[in-house]
């Protein structure tokens, strides 16, 4: 009988579990997809070539996985507590009815179950989907051949993993339940919707100086922060506890000056007070605001959390992209250090083992490397000496411009740009003819893969290139070597960056709609009154919407600007190893926060309007 009455009421109230549902779903979802990544394309690729990362890589992602599940533990507890609120009138109809509160807290068991069966199965199977996409995403960005490692896979490792924490957050939540169902008292379940909070009216002068303070703290913070640059500011306590201090206090200071200084202001414009259910909107929000500065704050902070860790992630991922390119030019280079005793005619190779120059490669560059001597250039600082026509070769196929100064060059150190891998050399550009009075010291090959499989290519040409280091001297550098190198540290940098940032993004907006629903429903009697009194339907669904957008946009709003000052001292330091596209991370943050963000907001607003219609 239970076991049909708890199934009849998870699907009777599937709007008011919708968002708890929802949070559920994309926790469990979130939980397995950042604990699957030794089954995703790039850590396999890491694997298969030996790299000591994957292991490193792994035991991190383990560490922060318990602290994720403790934060996801906190917010379905929380959710659950806002569930039991709304369904206390029900409680106690039960036990009018002569159920025992041992005999509803089975029944709630039995719903906090099955639920938890639903989302763990609809969480795994979205969590199956989304680490297939994230594989994709990162294997495209490595540029790595992707055929034969796109599978849809399933880990069940991270499924069990999964099901064991999720689990003990659920037996928690269940005992939870039990215990408040078993302290309560029938008349407080029976008439538990009918307890107002008091608003306590604030003097004007103290909200405005508490919000004066707010914003010295804040401004506080925030020269601290500047002034000495995040990695100082963290690192060192005397400053960081401060920084930390200030910029939660003025945080804090500004939502709980909300309620006395808002009400006066907005008193003070009659025109804009007492317009449409403008009086009732404003009393109910702040009302909520008087008494929920404390979970404004916490969720303020989460979104800074949130939007600094993702988009702090995604900058650092694009410094390291483009570090990585600028040490690969070129799917390949192979330095001849014996050049200066025998050349390779690396076209007649290719031919004499089948493979044909034309077909397997797209480009191709042969150059020599000259001894300088400085009675034929003119200088003496260079080792050696590079034909103009070689470096214009290799700047061309870089889309950069041809050399056009004098020649012979000034004596000139050449980066990574002029091969894939650091040649190591100091050299000098001179004219063509010049090179027949110089003798050659070094012979560097560099090519470019034609087609889309290009790790086979290199295979076979490693393989016939390797056999001649038995007799020469060769060092060589593929593009795929050093995005091999340097893909640990992207992974990292990313993966934990987006793990983070969503877990906190998720909790923030959840705490919200929770929040925001909660108060829909206590509202629903006044909506009847003001019904009766003649209010129109589009004027409650309005005043049902403006409660909800202020909730969501005042600690956004908050929150970005913490973001913008904290990406800036961000940016300093990553600035530091390369160049931050900055715009690019940005315009990605903003399109998760959007999406996560945003679609909680919606679906609140929604269902805050049908509570609003149905009163």
């Amino acid at each position: 009988m239970f076991s049909k009455l708890a199934l009849r009421n998870v699907r009777r109230s599937f709007r008011d579990y919708g968002v708890y549902l929802l949070t559920l779903t994309f926790g469990v979802c979130l939980f397995y997809t950042f604990n699957s990544l030794d089954g995703q394309g790039a850590m396999v690729y890491l694997a298969k070539n030996g790299n000591p990362i994957v292991e490193a890589i792994m035991m991190i992602m383990d560490i922060f996985s318990v602290f994720v599940a403790a934060v996801l533990a906190s917010l379905i507890l929380y959710a659950d507590r806002f569930l039991l609120r709304r369904r206390k009138r029900e409680l106690g109809t039960y036990l009018l009815l002569g159920l025992s509160q041992g005999q509803v807290s089975r029944l709630l068991f039995l719903e906090t179950g099955l639920v938890g069966l639903i989302s763990l199965a609809a969480g795994l199977a979205l969590g199956a989907a989304a680490s297939s996409g994230m594989s994709a995403l990162t294997l495209s960005m490595f540029e790595i051949d992707m055929s034969g490692m796109l599978a849809l896979t399933f880990s069940p490792r991270a499924a069990g993993k999964t099901v064991l924490y999720f689990g003990i957050i659920f037996l928690l939540v269940m005992a939870f339940s039990g215990a408040q169902v078993s302290r309560a008292k029938l008349i407080d379940l029976i008439h538990g919707e009918r307890k107002n909070e008091i608003l306590r009216p604030r003097p004007l002068g103290v909200a405005v100086l508490q919000f004066v303070l707010g914003v010295l703290c804040l401004a506080a913070a925030y020269a601290i922060l500047l002034l000495f640059g995040m990695a100082l500011a963290i690192a060192v306590p005397f400053l960081c506890f401060p920084m930390l201090g200030l910029g939660t206090l003025g945080t804090l200071l500004i939502f709980r000056s909300l309620s006395g200084f808002v009400m006066k202001f907005v008193q003070g414009r009659p025109g804009l007070y007492f317009k449409d259910l403008n009086v009732f909107t404003l009393r109910q929000w702040i009302g909520k605001v008087h008494t929920t500065y404390l979970a404004q704050t916490v969720v303020c902070i989460l979104l800074l959390l949130a939007i600094g860790i993702t988009a702090s992630s995604l900058g650092l991922n694009a410094t390291l992209t483009a570090m990585t390119d600028g040490d690969a030019p070129f799917d390949i280079t192979v330095q001849n250090q014996s050049g200066d005793t025998e050349l390779i005619d690396f076209d007649a190779l290719l031919r004499e083992r089948g493979i044909d120059p034309e077909g397997a490669l797209a480009w191709r560059c042969d150059a020599l490397f000259y001894y300088n001597d400085e009675a034929v250039t003119g200088y003496e600082n260079a080792n050696t000496a590079l034909r103009v026509s070689d470096y214009n070769a290799l700047m061309a196929r870089q889309g950069k411009p041809a050399y056009s100064g004098p020649l012979p060059s000034e004596y000139i150190v050449f980066g990574s740009q002029i091969s894939t891998g650091n040649l190591g050399l100091d050299c000098t550009i001179i004219p063509d003819e010049m090179a027949e009075q110089l003798e050659p010291r070094r012979q560097v090959w560099s090519a470019d893969y034609a087609g889309e499989i290009k790790g086979e290519t290199e295979d076979r040409l490693l393989q016939l290139i390797w056999p001649l280091s038995e007799r020469l001297s060769l060092r060589v550098e593929t593009r795929l070597s050093i995005y091999a190198d340097m893909m640990g540290s992207k992974i990292l940098a990313l993966f934990l960056g987006l793990y983070l940032g969503f877990t906190f993004l998720l909790a923030a907006a959840a705490v919200l709609a929770l929040q925001q629903l909660s108060q829909g429903a206590d509202n629903t009697r006044r909506y009847a009154i003001l019904r009766r009194l003649g209010a129109e339907e589009k004027q409650l669904k309005r005043s049902a919407t403006q409660q909800v957008a202020l909730a969501f946009l005042l600690p956004l709003v908050l929150a970005l600007v913490h973001s913008a000052v904290g990406m800036k001292a961000a940016n300093d330091i990553i600035f530091s190893v390369g160049k931050v596209d900055s715009a690019a991370s940005s315009l990605i943050t903003a399109g998760v926060i959007l999406v996560v963000y945003g679609g909680y907001f919606l679906a609140t607003a929604l269902a805050c309007r049908r509570m609003a219609r149905n009163a």
